[in-house]
């Protein structure tokens, strides 16, 4: 009985297919998919064409285990990356079985409840969720594998995208009207095939790769981005809205080249100045290009001057919404990079915004190394704690010896001084 309800929810799906093709829903009114036939097969775009994206991925993602694996520990080690030594915590199954089941930090009540169970001391509990926490933190060399693949895409794409392609000589790249003339007739160059397929299959792959990529505070907008990103890209390259495509692809990726530079020089040790040099540009870059340019020429252009040409229809709204979902996110991210350039201004940046809690660790770890060092070795602290405290009364001892001297000196001059 299964089998035959599959069979029948296969032939509605089948019968459903060629309403997911109406020309109401990708085309303007007036416009067929026969208008763009008269096109040549190597000069328009097909929506079989799309299929290719997924080996792509498939690709990309073999490619950033490649790289990840052989080609970033060598880069890391010549940019002084180094990772943090990482304090083990003790094995405890109850503790071990709280933790991955339950909640990474244990609220009072929890931990009151821990102390039952496993007689521990409540200082002992917090001891080892931070030491277990920092157990899941991410290695500086892994994030630098992370941020060097997608430094060299975005910056091959841009390289390769304007050696092959003459769109600078455009007058759509410049005058954004040209971008809805003698539509749908308008021929596709092959450099914006491959510059859509890439751009497809790249984020296709970090989809795919979306549960072992370091999760980080904006992880569900990230997400959102990918998504809306995909769909974009899908459907203005079936509806022939190639131009306009390119251009919103051309203003992310110069942005993106900088954050990615930025985030590998940031891991690696005695490349400050580097990397705050490229944050500066990184952020003068993103705040022009998408809350100043986005807004006012690419959703400006497709929410407006594409009404000179056609009239609204079901895809002219869906695409204008995809685009306001990024410069929603554009607005969420700008206000992050903010806090960053005050953070900068001020002298206090250490750390990317959006890494502070990229897998949820407290960040006074460091701070409070020492309270874990007298859990860690008793001996070793208390060592240390004597050495300190011989080192600060023989300092007192001097100090009140000189005093004494120095009183007694005075002393004696205003007693010859008398006598005389």
């Amino acid at each position: 009985m299964f089998h035959f309800f599959l069979l029948h929810l296969c032939l509605r799906k089948m019968e459903l297919l060629p309403d997911l093709w109406k020309e109401d829903f990708w085309l303007p009114p007036g416009v067929t998919w026969r208008d763009m036939e008269q096109l040549a097969d190597s000069d328009r775009p097909r929506p079989q064409d799309l299929l290719i994206a997924l080996p792509l991925a498939l690709g990309f993602v073999a490619l950033r285990y490649v790289f990840e694996r052989f080609f970033a520990p060598p880069m890391a080690r010549c940019l002084g990356v180094k990772n943090r030594l990482k304090v083990t915590a003790t094995p405890s199954p109850k503790l071990e079985s709280f933790y991955t089941q339950r909640s990474r930090q244990p609220t009072q009540s929890d931990i009151v409840n821990l102390m039952l169970l496993c007689g521990k001391t409540q200082r002992q509990i917090e001891t080892w969720f931070r030491r277990r926490r920092n157990q899941d933190r991410p290695c500086q060399t892994k994030k630098f594998g992370e941020a060097a693949p997608f430094m060299h895409f975005h910056l091959l794409g841009l390289l390769l995208y304007f050696f092959l392609s003459s769109s600078l000589q455009r007058s759509w790249f410049w005058d954004h009207r040209d971008c809805w003339r003698q539509y749908p007739v308008q021929p596709m160059e092959r450099a914006h095939y491959w510059y859509y397929m890439l751009e497809l299959g790249f984020y296709g792959s970090l989809l795919l790769r979306i549960s072992v990529d370091i999760k980080r505070k904006d992880f569900k907008e990230q997400v959102i981005h990918h998504l809306a990103t995909i769909f974009l890209l899908s459907f203005s390259y079936c509806a022939n809205y190639v131009r306009i495509g390119t251009l919103v692809m051309l203003l992310h990726d110069s942005s993106d080249i900088l954050l990615e530079s930025a985030k590998m020089f940031n891991y690696g040790a005695g490349w400050r100045k580097t990397c705050d040099t490229l944050f500066v540009v990184f952020a003068v870059v993103f705040l022009v290009t998408r809350l100043v340019i986005f807004p006012s020429k690419i959703i400006h252009t497709t929410l407006v001057l594409s009404m000179e040409v056609f009239e609204p229809f079901a895809g002219y709204y869906f695409f204008n919404i995809l685009l306001m979902v990024l410069q929603a996110l554009h607005i969420f991210w700008a206000g992050l990079i903010l806090r960053m350039v005050c953070k900068f201004l001020k002298g206090k940046l250490e750390k990317d915004e959006r890494s502070d809690e990229e897998s949820e660790v407290e960040e006074d770890e460091e701070d409070k190394g020492g309270e874990e060092n007298k859990d860690q070795g008793g001996d070793c602290y208390w060592e240390k704690s004597k050495d300190s405290l011989n080192s600060r009364l023989s300092m007192l001892t001097n100090s009140c010896v000189l005093n004494n001297l120095t009183n007694h000196r005075s002393s004696v001059v205003d007693r010859m001084r008398k006598a005389q």
